[in-house]
């Protein structure tokens, strides 16, 4: 009321939390699907929107990892091909 706060400063795109725990968290708090009972009473289970949004996250994460990785096996590849013609010339 009295201080001035920006409220987009509050709120985080991305969190620190470790995506397996939460989506582990939501899968054993079971509450991670809905039940929705159609018309002619049969039971449809959907996934939660949170739990969704979880698996998304550990989805973003191990692509950011797998192009971390696939950059270092690139460089690894690099120098053991530039290691090796070294070694053939001064032979």
């Amino acid at each position: 009321m009295y201080g001035h706060k920006n409220k987009n400063s509050s709120i985080q795109t991305t969190s620190d939390k470790n995506p397996n725990r939460v989506t582990g968290g939501i899968k054993g708090q079971g509450v991670d699907h809905i039940v929705m009972v159609s018309e002619n009473g049969q039971e449809n289970h959907v996934p939660a929107m949170k739990y969704v949004q979880s698996l998304e996250e550990q989805l973003r994460k191990l692509r950011a990892t797998m192009a971390v990785l696939e950059r270092k096996l690139s460089r690894s590849e690099t120098a053991i091909t530039n290691l090796q013609t070294r070694r053939i010339n001064h032979d």
